[in-house]
């Protein structure tokens, strides 16, 4: 639950029902946790999974140290981090990533699983995601392939071609 508010502070999004804690519903659409934030957090290509308690217990060790430095009343029945407010959530995550703080290497990690798996699907196949409507990809308009399942771009994202196609490059895309 405390992972899934920080990864909800970093990209946020939609609650998921009326008792849902974690996210906070700050915004319409799906975020970081509709997205799959978690997911690629425990992922083993990750290389997160085994920090992620510790991790967890940082961020509400963090956060009961804010509500008690001004002055909160948290509620005791959700996580301290989950317990505060969106904007108590924002302004703690500002404090832990902002240049100097003496673990700011590890937030900032853990807002990169975030927003990978917004703007990437990083865990999912992308054609798969795309299909499912991934909040991510489809609020980025990201467009799926063609028919065949390959992507081809018949547009120049430039206006013109950048370089010409190498000559022994297969009708698939791929380099011989």
């Amino acid at each position: 639950m405390t992972l899934e508010a920080y990864a909800d502070t970093v990209i946020p999004g939609e609650r998921r029902g009326p008792t849902d804690r974690a996210v906070a519903g700050a915004v319409n659409g799906g975020g970081a946790v509709a997205s799959g934030a978690i997911e690629l957090m425990i992922s083993p290509e990750g290389g997160l999974a085994g920090a992620l308690d510790s991790l967890a217990e940082g961020l509400n060790g963090h956060a009961s140290d804010y509500t008690a430095r001004i002055g909160l009343d948290p509620d005791p029945a959700v996580p301290p981090f989950v317990a505060l407010e969106f904007d108590d959530r924002i302004a703690l995550a500002q404090e832990l990533l902002a240049p100097g703080h003496p673990e700011r290497e590890l937030w900032v990690a853990l807002a990169m699983f975030s927003t990978m798996a917004w703007d990437t699907g990083a865990h999912l196949n992308t054609a798969d995601a795309i299909a499912a409507g991934h909040p991510g990809l489809t609020t980025m308009g990201f467009m799926p392939p063609e028919p065949d399942g390959l992507w081809r771009f018949p547009r120049f994202s430039y206006g013109r071609a950048l370089a010409a196609l190498h000559p022994r490059t297969t009708p698939t895309g791929d380099p011989q």
